[in-house]
C-alpha cells in the first residue's frame, strides 16, 4: 500500500513556491514604496480663479477645431463648483463664453490675443471691447498676452492697444507679461489699471518646494517695489503634472498637487489675486510649447480630476492593480526557475527571481505609462514598433542575467572538464593538426608551427593549407620552413580555391593521414603550449565525444588600450559564457583550439561552406547528431587580439552575418522537437544576442564572404 505522503510535493517545491511569494510580496512594497502617499495642506474654499481655455482632448483652434456650446456649458458648470472667477485669453475664439459663465455665476477677466497680423489685433480688440459691453459679468479686460516676450510687436505699439481698449470700456484694462517684462518696460504700467504677471516657477527651473518661497512670492514683492501702489494680479501661477526636467524643476502629479495645495493656502493667507494655470489640460499646445504645455490643468483633458484638493496624494492612485498584474506575471516564471535550479545558492536564486519580477513590473509600467500622456496616432503607432524591440532588451537582460547568476552563485558544475593525465605513447590516438591561413604575415605563422613542432607528443601531424595567397613571398617562406620542420609537416598552396576556409578544410580532411582519429584545428597566429594534445586527447575515450574545445585566448595585448578591452571581452566569454553552455552541452565552437572527432565530422559532412561561421554550424550540427562536447578552461595557446577598431568591426560583422545564415539554414532544428535539447535549443537561439565571440578569430581577408546555403 502507498504511504499518503509518497504524493505529497517535495521540500524544493515549498521552498519554490515561498521564495516566489516572497519576491512578488517584495515588488508590492517597492510600488508601494515608489507611491508613497503625501499628505500636503488641504484646501476646501474656493479657487481664486482659474485660466480656462475650453478645448477638448482632440479639439485645436491652430486646426479650426473648437469646442460646441454645449462642452462649454459642461466645462463652465463643472468649474463653477470651483471657483467665482475665469480667465480666458482670446475674444475671437469661443465668444459664448463670457455668456455662459454668467449663467453660472462665473466672473470673467477677457483678453485680446495679440500677435504680428495687424487686422487680426484690429479684430481681436474689437471683439474685446463688444464682448466688455455685452457681458455685465466681465470685470477686467487684458489686451495681449506675453505679446512682448514673444517680441511680436513693439513696447509702444502694445501701449497704443491698451489705450484704445481702455478708452472704450468702464472695467479696469491690463496687459499680461512675466515679471522681468514688467521690470524691463517700467512705462507699460502707467498704461494699465493693474499689473498682470505670470510666475511659473517650473519654467526658472526651481525646485518645487522652493518654488513658492524662493520664486513666486520673491517675484510678487519685487513688483509691487517697483510699482508701488499698483494693483497686482497674478495672472498665471501654477505647476505642470508631466513634462521634462528643467534644473530642479521636475513634473509629476504629486508635484502639481503638493505646489497647488501650498499656494491656495498661501494665497488665501496673503490675500493674493490670481489665476491658476489652468483649469484643463490642453494637449493641443504641445507641438509648440513642449511636451509640459499639454499638461497645466487641474483636470485632465478628459475633465477628470488629477488629484483631490484635500487628503493624501498619490503619485500613481492606480499602482496596487499594477503591481499586482506584475506580481502575477512574474509569479510562475519564478516559481519554475526556483523549482528547476534549486541547486543555484540562494543568493542567486533570489537575484535571478527578483530580476524575473523586476522585468514583469517593467513591462506592466512601459505598458500602462502612454496611457499617462496625450499621444496622438502617430504616437502609438510608434510605440506598437519599439514594443518588441523593449521586450526583446528585456529577454536579453534575462539570458544574460541567467547567465551571470549560474556562474556567481552555482554550488557546482554538473559538468566540469580539466586535461587528463597523459596516455602512454601507444595509447595515444594519431591526430591531425590543420592550419588554414590567407595572406598572412609568414613570421607570424612560422611562430605558430614552431609552437607545434613543439608538443610533446607522438602520434601527429600538421597540415598547413594556405588558400587563394597570392604574392609568392608570403607563402613560399612558409612552405620552406615546413619543409625544415620534416615530414610530419606538410604544406598546401591552393590557389584559386573555392569556399574560403571552410573550403581549404575540406581539403585538408581528404589530405589527411589515414591514422588520424582527431582532427584539431588552430589559427595561423596562435602558440600553443607543448602539451595541448597530450591532455586532452584522453576526453576521446569516450565514443560519445565528438568536440573537446579550449578557450580562445590571447597575447601581446598588455601594452595596447584598445586590444586590452577586446582581450578583457573575449575572456569574459570564455569564463563565463562557456562554463554555462558546457552545462547543457550545448557550447559554441569556435575555430582555434578545437578537436574533433574526425569520423563525426566526415559522417555529418564535414565542414559547411556555405557560412562564414563554419566552426560554429559543425558544432551544432554534431549535437544535431547526437554527439557530446566538451569544454576545458585550459588556456592551451594563444593569438592575436584584432589590431584596430576596423578589423573589431569587420569581425563582428562577420560573427553576425554567419549567426544569421546558421539560423536561417537550421531553424527547423532549433525550433522543433528534435535530437536537440531544450537546453542546446536556448543557447544556440539566444546565444548570438550578446554578441558573444562565438567563433574562431579568421582575421584574413579570404574568409570574409561565403556563398548561399546549399
Amino acid at each position: 500500500m502507498t504511504p499518503a505522503h509518497a504524493n505529497a510535493p517535495r521540500p524544493s517545491f515549498w521552498r519554490a513556491l515561498v521564495l516566489s511569494l516572497a519576491v512578488a510580496a517584495l515588488n508590492f512594497a517597492l510600488w508601494a514604496a515608489l507611491n508613497r502617499p503625501t499628505e500636503p495642506p488641504g484646501w476646501t474654499g474656493k479657487i481664486g480663479g482659474l485660466a480656462y481655455a475650453p478645448y477638448q482632448r482632440y479639439q485645436n483652434p491652430n486646426r479650426l477645431i473648437y469646442p460646441g456650446t454645449e462642452e462649454i456649458d459642461a466645462d463652465l458648470k463643472r468649474l463653477s463648483r470651483y471657483t467665482d472667477h475665469i480667465r480666458i485669453y482670446t475674444a475671437l475664439e469661443n465668444p459664448v463664453v463670457p455668456a455662459i459663465a454668467k449663467k453660472y455665476g462665473l466672473k470673467v477677466a477677457a483678453g485680446a490675443y495679440l500677435d504680428h497680423r495687424l487686422q487680426h489685433n484690429d479684430d481681436e480688440i474689437a471683439a474685446l471691447i463688444e464682448t466688455v459691453r455685452a457681458n455685465d459679468n466681465v470685470n477686467r479686460a487684458i489686451v495681449g498676452n506675453e505679446t512682448l516676450l514673444r517680441n511680436d510687436m513693439g513696447v509702444d505699439a502694445l501701449i497704443g492697444y491698451i489705450d484704445r481698449v481702455r478708452a472704450q470700456v468702464k472695467v479696469p484694462v491690463s496687459t499680461a507679461e512675466p515679471w522681468h517684462i514688467w521690470l524691463k518696460y517700467p512705462q507699460l504700467a502707467r498704461h494699465v489699471d493693474f499689473i498682470t504677471v505670470h510666475l511659473l516657477p517650473y519654467w526658472e527651473g526651481y525646485p518645487r518646494k522652493d518654488a513658492i518661497g524662493l520664486y513666486v512670492l520673491m517675484r510678487y514683492y519685487q513688483l509691487q517695489s517697483a510699482f508701488p501702489g499698483k494693483r497686482i494680479v497674478i495672472g498665471e501661477v501654477g505647476w505642470p503634472s508631466s513634462g521634462d526636467r528643467i534644473k530642479g524643476a521636475t513634473a509629476s502629479v504629486a508635484d502639481e498637487a503638493l505646489f497647488i495645495r501650498q499656494w491656495l493656502n498661501v494665497a488665501a493667507e496673503r490675500h493674493l489675486d490670481y489665476y491658476l494655470m489652468e483649469a484643463f489640460d490642453q494637449p493641443w499646445k504641445e507641438p509648440f510649447e513642449g511636451r509640459v504645455g499639454a499638461y497645466w490643468g487641474l483636470f485632465g483633458a478628459d475633465r477628470e480630476p488629477k488629484f483631490a484638493l484635500a487628503g493624501s496624494v498619490v503619485e500613481d492612485p492606480n499602482w496596487p492593480w499594477k503591481a499586482a498584474i506584475s506580481g502575477l506575471l512574474a509569479l510562475l516564471p519564478m516559481f519554475w526557475f526556483a523549482r528547476h535550479f534549486m541547486r543555484f545558492k540562494a543568493q542567486g536564486l533570489f537575484f535571478y527571481c527578483a530580476l524575473l519580477q523586476l522585468s514583469a513590473s517593467l513591462l506592466v509600467w512601459s505598458a500602462t505609462l502612454p496611457f499617462a500622456f496625450y499621444l496622438d496616432p502617430v504616437d502609438w503607432a510608434m510605440l506598437l514598433i519599439l514594443a518588441p524591440a523593449q521586450l526583446a532588451i528585456v529577454l536579453i537582460l534575462l539570458i544574460n542575467g541567467f547567465e551571470f547568476t549560474e556562474v556567481l552563485w552555482r554550488k557546482r558544475w554538473l559538468r566540469e572538464f580539466h586535461p587528463l593525465p597523459p596516455l602512454p605513447p601507444e595509447q595515444q590516438p594519431f591526430v591531425s593538426v590543420h592550419l588554414a591561413c590567407c595572406n598572412e604575415p609568414p613570421e607570424m605563422v612560422i611562430l605558430t608551427l614552431d609552437s607545434l613542432a613543439a608538443l610533446d607528443y607522438e602520434h601527429f601531424e600538421v597540415l598547413v593549407i594556405d588558400n587563394n595567397t597570392k604574392r609568392p613571398e608570403i607563402w613560399q617562406p612558409v612552405e620552406e620552413h615546413c619543409r625544415r620542420l620534416g615530414p610530419r609537416f606538410r604544406f598546401f598552396h591552393l590557389d584559386p580555391w573555392p569556399g574560403f576556409k571552410a573550403g581549404a578544410l575540406n581539403f585538408g580532411l581528404k589530405e589527411t593521414d589515414a591514422r588520424a582519429e582527431i582532427v584539431a584545428v588552430i589559427d595561423a597566429d596562435y602558440a600553443v603550449r607543448p602539451d595541448w594534445l597530450r591532455a586532452l586527447a584522453g576526453h576521446f575515450a569516450d565514443p560519445k565525444v565528438a568536440v573537446v574545445q579550449c578557450p580562445q585566448a590571447h597575447r601581446d595585448w598588455e601594452h595596447n588600450a584598445f586590444r586590452r578591452m577586446t582581450n578583457w571581452e573575449y575572456d569574459g566569454f570564455f569564463r563565463i559564457g562557456m562554463h554555462h553552455r558546457n552545462e547543457r552541452n550545448a557550447i559554441i565552437q569556435h575555430g582555434t583550439m578545437t578537436m574533433v572527432r574526425r569520423g563525426a565530422l566526415e559522417s555529418t559532412g564535414g565542414w559547411s561552406e556555405w557560412t562564414i561561421c563554419e566552426d560554429a554550424e559543425l558544432g551544432l550540427r554534431l549535437m544535431h547528431a547526437g554527439y557530446d562536447t566538451i569544454y576545458v578552461d585550459e588556456i592551451m595557446g594563444r593569438g592575436l587580439t584584432p589590431a584596430d577598431y576596423t578589423a573589431y568591426k569587420s569581425q563582428r560583422y562577420r560573427w553576425a552575418f554567419g549567426a544569421m545564415q546558421i539560423l536561417k539554414a537550421r531553424w527547423h532544428w532549433l525550433t522543433e522537437r528534435g535530437p536537440l535539447s531544450a537546453g542546446q535549443r536556448f543557447h544556440f537561439l539566444t546565444g548570438w544576442f550578446s554578441g558573444s565571440p562565438t567563433r574562431c578569430i579568421w582575421p584574413s581577408p579570404c574568409s570574409r564572404s561565403a556563398g548561399p546555403p546549399a
